[in-house]
C-alpha cells in the first residue's frame, strides 16, 4: 500500500518545529490501514511485539507498506523507495481467530 503524509497533517507542527518528521505513530497507522485493506476487517485489539524505526519519513515523501503473513500475524516493512524506514511484527485479535 502506497501513501504520502501531507505537510498539513495535524501532528507535524509539534514533531519537530522547523524540521518536521512524520511521527512513528502515524507510520504505524498506515500499517494498520494496510492490514485492514488486506483482511477486510477493522483492526481492534493488537500487539506490536517488535517494531524498529530505522530512518525518518519527511512530509510529502511517498512510502509504502509491505505485509508478509496472514491473519492474525504479519511482519511488516515501511519503505521509501529502497530505504527501510520501519520493520516489525503485528499480532491482531480478531473475533474467531486466535493468534
Amino acid at each position: 500500500m502506497q501513501f504520502t503524509i501531507a505537510p498539513s497533517h495535524p501532528s507535524l507542527p509539534g514533531h519537530f518545529p522547523g524540521r518536521p518528521l512524520v511521527p512513528g505513530v502515524v507510520l504505524l497507522e498506515q500499517v494498520l490501514r494496510a492490514v485492514e485493506a488486506e483482511c477486510g476487517v477493522e483492526v481492534g485489539n493488537l500487539r506490536l511485539p517488535q517494531v524498529k524505526f530505522m530512518a525518518p519519513l519527511l512530509p510529502g515523501q511517498s512510502a509504502r507498506v509491505e505485509l508478509e503473513g496472514q491473519a492474525p500475524r504479519w511482519k511488516f516493512r515501511v519503505l521509501r523507495d529502497a530505504d527501510l524506514l520501519v520493520r516489525g511484527e503485528l499480532v491482531l485479535e480478531v473475533a474467531g481467530v486466535q493468534p
